[in-house]
């Protein structure tokens, strides 16, 4: 008889031997496809990291795309495998998920980054947007469009991310009041459902797979290609920072200037958290004109809010643009010695978070695990929320800024797949904090993510109606409801686009080989 080590050690063996197997038949099934890029298996770490350096699975393999029929082709292979495989497929943009969102457990991740068609194109006529590769970095899209005077409207704060990424959230940044998201200023998709099948879509073409794409978090399709809508572009920008030490005051001058027709470019707010660096931290180079009167400001641990505005214009106007600063200031009521202006370059400000970026990763603080925590919170609760966590829960410097601004949901489509609270003013709150390695105080990962816990319990228990941005949940339960009236929408269109749930694994919300039909109570009847 074996003793049970031996048959601990033979039983371990099988699974070696056969999980090789498996691997050699995945490897063999995909060097069968005729395609034009390549697959690789062995160096596949990095594919199994993202931005947020908390979660790590490693696929089987990852398919550098040359042109979209690699990507449709790669995702049919796998379709018509059905359930006889487990393979699953994650785009991977410049890998910037917090919680392994863009990995694939033993799957495919597609590195959307090396799709080289379509080459990105500005076209003018009739209206003006650029035609670019789902894998294409907002930074590139930014200078190609300027040389034609021309830039998209809407952006993120960090421009180093790839359009397929930033669309299959939403894109957010201080321009969303005015634009709406950056999914609110798309003109057309190509899309790769889960069955292989290549799609062009818009607002008239293909519409229910457009909307459900756009801040679809890559569940019913990967984009790889999309029409951006352009605008002229301004040259330079006065950019603004002003502090207020009552909340309420500094809310509602923020709504007043998000509701305004004539109003500042880009409206944005920080909070600033016992002594945290009130002018400049990792997310920007704001560099004021009289840096002596910044450096000399002092918040003596009170909590300050910060109000961050930005008004665009061109070299030649630089007396109307002062007079116009000037009578928005006017109607402001921050602390009047907290004025602190900055002109820099269109793309100086838009790219501002890289300068920083830059010099973290050059001291390895870049990589560090970054649990972050986004919220929209509805106008009629912010208050509320404000009060209790601003102090109570978050009551230590905050390491990482602490985001809060306002919306409007005018400028969102209620057909996109994002979810977002009801009211027609919402607030977003991300609190972007990093985890400093091997630390056991307020900046340790451990602490970061008891906190957050703390907020999201907040709000629960306050009935506040907030929603995840970027969200993250585990279970069937939270996803519904966090979708809540929009689930059954959401899981129609998946059973509709990728029936077998083939497609973006690490958002954890359907599971390959388990029945959709178990999702709705009607689909068993059907």
């Amino acid at each position: 008889m074996l003793s049970i080590r031996s048959f601990m050690l033979l039983f371990l063996s099988c699974i070696a031997v056969r999980m090789n197997l498996c691997f050699t038949g995945i490897h063999s099934s995909l060097k069968m496809l005729s395609i034009n890029g390549h697959f690789e298996f062995d160096k596949v770490q990095f594919a199994a990291r993202d931005f947020g350096n908390r979660y790590r699975y490693y696929p089987a393999a990852v398919l550098h795309p040359s042109s979209v029929s690699d990507i449709a082709m790669t995702i049919e292979h796998i379709w018509k495998m059905g359930l006889r495989s487990e393979l699953t497929v994650a785009a991977r943009g410049h890998g910037h998920s917090l919680h392994g969102q863009a990995q694939a457990h033993q799957g495919v991740v597609i590195n959307m980054e090396s799709l080289q068609y379509p080459q990105m194109q500005v076209h003018t006529r009739n209206f003006t947007y650029v035609d670019v590769s789902g894998g294409e970095l907002w930074i590139n899209i930014l200078h190609k469009s300027l040389k034609y005077g021309l830039t998209p409207k809407s952006w993120t704060d960090y421009l180093h991310l790839t359009v397929g990424g930033t669309l299959s959230n939403a894109g957010i940044s201080g321009q969303a009041f005015r634009h709406g998201p950056q999914i609110s200023n798309v003109h057309q998709l190509e899309v790769v459902t889960g069955k292989g099948d290549v799609v062009s879509c818009s607002k008239e073409q293909n519409s229910d797979l457009f909307y459900g794409v756009l801040g679809g978090l890559g569940q019913f399709g990967i984009i790889t290609r999309a029409k951006i809508l352009l605008e002229p572009a301004p040259t330079m920008v006065k950019w603004i920072r002003v502090l207020y030490l009552d909340f309420t005051t500094f809310s509602s001058e923020q709504e007043l200037l998000i509701s305004a027709e004539n109003t500042f470019d880009y409206i944005e707010g920080l909070v600033i958290i016992n002594r945290t660096d009130l002018l400049n931290n990792w997310r920007s180079s704001f560099n004021p004109q009289d840096p002596v009167q910044a450096s000399q400001f002092k918040s003596d641990g009170t909590i300050l809010y910060c109000l961050e505005l930005a008004k665009y214009f061109h070299h030649t106007e630089d007396d109307i643009i002062d007079q116009e600063v000037t009578r928005l200031l006017s109607q402001l009521s921050y602390i009047p010695s907290t004025l602190f202006i900055s002109e820099v370059t269109y793309v100086e400000f838009l790219d501002r978070v890289q300068v920083s970026a830059v010099k973290l990763q050059s001291k390895g603080l870049w990589e560090v695990p970054h649990p972050w925590l986004n919220l929209l919170i509805p106008k009629s609760k912010i208050k509320k929320f404000a009060e209790g966590v601003f102090g109570n829960i978050l009551k230590e410097t905050s390491n990482g800024p602490v985001l809060i601004y306002p919306l409007n949901k005018s400028k969102w489509d209620n057909r996109t797949s994002v979810v977002i609270p009801e009211e027609e003013i919402f607030y977003l709150v991300a609190f972007l904090t990093s985890a400093v390695p091997c630390s056991r105080g307020n900046d340790s990962l451990e602490y970061i993510l008891t906190q957050n816990m703390r907020i999201l319990e907040f709000c629960r228990t306050a009935n506040l109606g907030a929603k995840q941005y970027l969200p993250h949940y585990t279970t069937r339960n939270e996803w519904q409801a966090h979708f809540g009236p929009m689930w059954e929408t959401y899981v129609n269109r998946k059973n509709a686009y990728d029936p077998l749930a083939i497609l973006a694994p690490g958002q954890r919300i359907f599971q390959k080989a388990k029945s959709l039909s178990s999702w709705l109570p009607h689909l068993n009847s059907t």
